[in-house]
């Protein structure tokens, strides 16, 4: 006979893609799931349990996140997302680092440390380009620089509010959205699962700045670049964001913007006819039966 399978679900707050995710764990009466807010979590680091087969991270933190993944892990505990996901996806620039020597399609992008040395890296990029935190989300504190005026006024900015987020200048080039759009794409282990596109008639078009959305036919070639972003950070279940162009014979072609480890799909759903949450608790369950199987092909 089958053992029940135990997972946690790690968060923060119970937002809709937690009561949703929650729903489809708890339809699976071989799956038994248990809450663990990460405000109540407290982590005796001489005694870690290791009961759970499986912990899904939720976290809105990043420390906790990341923190509470390694600790797991280094006990025995399978996460997903991983700590080493988390990690480069907590961080625009590692994440760039990783599209970059993956291969994957990805904007231009500089680093740099003083407001001087990137001033100079603005005016080479050129005018407009973005500037935004190397940690981030939700498309808060991005900037559009489109002068030196307001580049200078910008890092100037940055400069005096001195926090580690600002510590370091991650510049851009801008990419002009074809039709006020880009795509966020939903990737659970080697497959592209569904897709929107995001409008909004501002250079910004998260959906937490009020973007409209419809669903984007997944592509063969849509499908290939998202799973190789997904994989270049490490893989797991992750959103990833991109830019679409149009070549001249009507081709599609995509650059990667970000890539994001918990992702909401609360928004994306009906769009794209897509049972995400259920096709999350699929995967979760089937990660630790492929574990329990490996352990018995050893034990033979």
């Amino acid at each position: 006979m089958n053992e029940r399978i135990k997972i946690g679900l790690l968060y923060s707050r119970i937002r809709v893609e937690e009561k949703l995710l929650i729903e489809a764990f708890r339809k699976d009466p071989m799956v038994e799931l248990v809450l663990l807010d990460d405000r109540e979590l407290i982590f005796d680091l001489d005694r870690v349990s290791n009961n759970l087969d499986l912990v899904l991270e939720r976290c809105i933190n990043q420390s906790r996140a990341l923190y509470s993944i390694q600790i797991l892990e280094d006990n025995g505990v399978l996460c997903v997302n991983s700590a080493e996901t988390a990690d480069i996806c907590g961080s625009k620039f590692l994440t760039t680092l990783r599209l970059k020597k993956f291969g994957v399609p990805t904007p231009r992008c500089m680093i740099a440390y003083t407001e001087e040395s990137a001033l100079r890296a603005i005016e080479n990029m050129g005018y407009p380009c973005v500037l935004k935190p190397a940690v981030g989300s939700w498309g808060r504190l991005l900037s559009k620089v489109n002068d030196r005026e307001a580049a200078e006024a910008i890092l100037e900015h940055k400069s005096i509010l001195g926090s580690y987020h600002h510590s370091v200048f991650y510049i851009q080039e801008y990419v002009e959205k074809e039709n006020n759009s880009d795509i966020r794409a939903f990737v659970i282990g080697t497959r592209t699962v569904g897709a929107i596109y995001r409008r909004r008639n501002h250079w910004i078009t998260n959906t937490a700045r009020d973007a409209v959305v419809e669903n984007c036919e997944v592509s063969e070639e849509l499908n290939r670049i998202c799973v190789a972003a997904a994989r270049a950070v490490g893989g797991g279940i992750v959103a990833v964001d991109l830019f679409e162009f149009t070549e001249a014979d009507g081709r599609k072609r995509y650059s990667v913007n970000e890539v994001n480890y918990t992702m909401e799909f609360r928004n994306s759903c009906r769009p794209t006819g897509v049972n995400i949450p259920e096709l999350i608790a699929g995967y979760c369950k089937d990660l630790v039966n492929k574990k329990r199987n490996e352990r018995m092909v050893k034990v033979v």
